[in-house]
């Protein structure tokens, strides 16, 4: 549910907490072995052909950023809705040594949906998506997505299967768990990292991983989605 402020904000942040710059680069620690470059059978070649042109379904279009126009639309398709944006990457839910308060400037504690023991999300090991909050530009619940909702991520020829564990702005799209950042070999540093363009996002419609903390469900589950949705577009 991480919210980006203007770069002078975060610049002010930064110079405040300059003294502390050593320990926070001792809470960090480095970036785990970043996943399998392809997960499942279907290549990102076969998905993105798949959504060369945009049928929007939102009522207005997103932006990537705080300080930038609104120029993403949410697309619709047979079982799926998908959009192309930017990531930035959501540290939040569980305290860990890569994704605390030290190490994002916007951490919180805590996302929109749970594990099955009722914790928080834990960013840096789940990959996880962000979707807008509702919003009269566009609701994720009337678009058959939920929390635990399977998502395909792709990023330069490489495919990532993920869940929707957190909500963010309801005016910014464009944002993912630390995971799955690492997994795309995006740079996964909340602060620093993230991708400025070349991210799709397709999420498919009525569809969930239980428990939600169960990548591995999620990427034999995707795949099977992944297949329908080539075949059915």
């Amino acid at each position: 549910m991480r919210k980006r402020f203007a770069f002078v904000i975060a610049t002010a942040g930064l110079l405040a907490g300059s003294v502390t710059a050593g320990a926070h680069a001792n809470t960090r620690g480095p970036a785990p072995a970043p996943a399998s470059t392809k997960e499942g059978t279907v290549t990102a070649a076969q998905l993105l052909a798949k959504v060369q042109s945009c049928s929007q379904i939102s009522s207005g279009k997103y932006r990537t950023d705080e300080e930038t126009s609104a120029t993403v639309p949410v697309c619709g398709a047979n079982g799926a809705v998908f959009w192309k944006a930017d990531m930035d990457v959501d540290c939040d839910g569980q305290v860990t040594s890569r994704c605390n308060e030290d190490t994002d400037p916007w951490f919180q504690d805590d996302t929109a949906f749970h594990q099955s023991d009722g914790k928080p999300l834990v960013a840096d090991k789940l990959p996880y998506v962000v979707v807008p909050s509702p919003s009269s530009t566009w609701d994720y619940r009337q678009a058959g997505i939920k929390g635990g909702g399977v998502v395909a991520v792709i990023y330069n020829n490489k495919v990532e299967y993920a869940v929707v564990g957190d909500t963010g702005p309801n005016k910014i799209i464009g944002e993912a768990s630390y995971a799955t950042a690492n997994a795309l070999g995006i740079d996964p540093d909340p602060e620093t990292g993230g991708a400025e363009s070349g991210v799709t996002y397709i999420l498919f419609k009525n569809s969930s991983v239980s428990p939600i903390e169960n990548h591995d469900k999620a990427v034999s589950v995707g795949d099977g989605l992944a297949k329908q949705f080539v075949q059915n577009n």
